[in-house]
């Protein structure tokens, strides 16, 4: 957690996360209408996903997250793939991220007065449901016949994978629903991940998970690991997300004031007064698609409706205020998007 407090200090309170990245590579001419999504690309066009986090780094991004969202060892498998092969393409995805990052940072460095921080690398974990690419990853419905055991054997080897490919963060995505959430902070000890994790929801009605499950009972899941350092929200309206970081904050008062007065109790029993241990509160990460609809049928995006007048960067400031400490763009964001993210939540003026 060291390097992400750190970070987050010296962004002055806010780190700025990336934006979409099928988004761009799609703008730089890449066919991503393939069942692995962006992660088609490090098989066919790796170059242009270093290109990608190069653009967010331009703009301002402190921390980036690699293209492996949707690449899974099944999903390569079924392209033909043996499992060696898989799994290489994994830690390229998390080695592009990496080389762009030290690289940037170097140029970075050759400026007079740097203007940018030290972006950590986040390895990314998609939901079963993305893996399914079935609608699923936006319901959390994932049959009767899947259970958290499945879950965690599903996810098991590409978590090792990643972890042991030099990530700063492992970032679980848009995750649906309360079941793969306790996969996940079960599979974090079992494997004794030692690299700090986010886990980040998903809504579509800004009250509950996409499942129709509570933020609250999920929370309280994540709340009993320390593998977890981190909780959010991602690919979700921008519109809910104010009110989602209240709910989170509330809920989190709720658990740590539970948790100190348990910690009295024992004390008291025991008759010490020296094992109440320091709580540290989980810090809050948000980024939003960008407020635009998927049709389906018409097989096209929809135009932003709920904004308002407010722009993108000007929530983003008041997410910030609310107290999100990690705040970027999900689906249909971009690094200009990004850069004014930057520039309201920094105050600079460089980007």
């Amino acid at each position: 957690m060291g390097a992400l407090e750190e970070l987050v200090a010296k962004a002055g309170g806010c780190a700025v996360i990336d934006g979409g990245f099928a988004t761009e590579l799609e703008a730089l001419g890449a066919d991503i209408n393939d069942l692995l999504w962006s992660a088609a690309c490090l098989i066919t066009r790796p170059h242009l996903i270093k290109e990608v986090h190069m653009q967010y780094l331009e703009a301002g991004a402190d921390i980036i997250i690699s293209s492996s969202y949707q690449a899974t060892i099944p999903g390569f498998l079924a392209r033909g793939m043996s499992v060696d092969e898989a799994e290489d393409l994994l830690r390229t995805s998390v080695k592009l991220a990496v080389e762009a990052r030290d690289e940037f940072w170097k140029s970075a460095l050759r400026k007079a007065k740097p203007i940018y921080n030290r972006a950590l690398v986040a390895a990314s974990v998609g939901s079963y449901g993305a893996y399914l690419a079935d609608g699923s990853e936006y319901s959390g419905s994932y049959g009767a016949d899947i259970t958290a055991e499945k879950l965690k054997d599903f996810h098991r080897r590409r978590l090792q994978v990643l972890a042991s490919a030099g990530p700063d963060l492992i970032a679980f995505e848009a995750i649906p629903n309360k079941m793969e959430a306790q996969a996940l902070v079960e599979l974090l000890e079992e494997e004794k991940v030692q690299v700090p994790s986010w886990i980040c929801f998903s809504s579509v009605d800004g009250k509950n998970l996409c499942s129709g499950e509570s933020f609250a009972d999920c929370l309280k899941i994540l709340d009993t690991s320390d593998k977890v350092a981190v909780v959010g929200v991602n690919c979700t309206p921008p519109q809910f997300i104010e009110g989602i970081i209240c709910e989170f904050k509330k809920v989190c008062r709720h658990l740590y004031a539970h948790q100190f007065l348990s910690d009295i109790c024992f004390c008291l029993i025991i008759h010490s007064p020296f094992c109440l241990h320091q709580q540290t509160k989980k810090a809050i990460a948000v980024y939003p698609n960008s407020g635009e609809v998927w049709d389906g049928r018409a097989k096209r995006w929809l135009p932003v409706e709920c904004l308002g007048h407010k722009s993108f960067d000007a929530l983003a400031k008041r997410w910030q205020e609310a107290g999100a400490s990690l705040i970027g763009g999900c689906c249909r964001t971009t690094p200009s998007t990004i850069r004014a993210v930057s520039k309201i939540l920094k105050g600079k003026t460089g980007h």
